[in-house]
């Protein structure tokens, strides 16, 4: 069920509102008690997340490491 909040109250603090939507949260706006409009996070922001995760994914497969380094790297957390 989506949050309602007033169009007053929706106006005073929409850039509360739009952090909130971008975490994920909904609400639906009402006016004078009646439903006007909901207001989801947009699908195109995941979209755009998804994008930097796997282009982040692609540029550390670029970077080999050596077995070496690797092993320095593996005794150095152990201490």
């Amino acid at each position: 069920m989506l949050e309602k909040i007033g169009s007053y109250e929706a106006k005073t603090k929409l850039p509360e509102i739009l952090r909130r939507v971008e975490a994920g949260e909904a609400f639906t706006i009402t006016n004078r008690g009646k439903p006007i409009a909901d207001v989801i996070p947009s699908r195109s922001s995941n979209g755009l997340k998804t994008q930097a995760a796997i282009s982040n994914i692609l540029r550390a497969k670029k970077d080999k490491i050596s077995d070496d380094v690797l092993s320095a790297l593996k005794e150095s957390g152990r201490k």
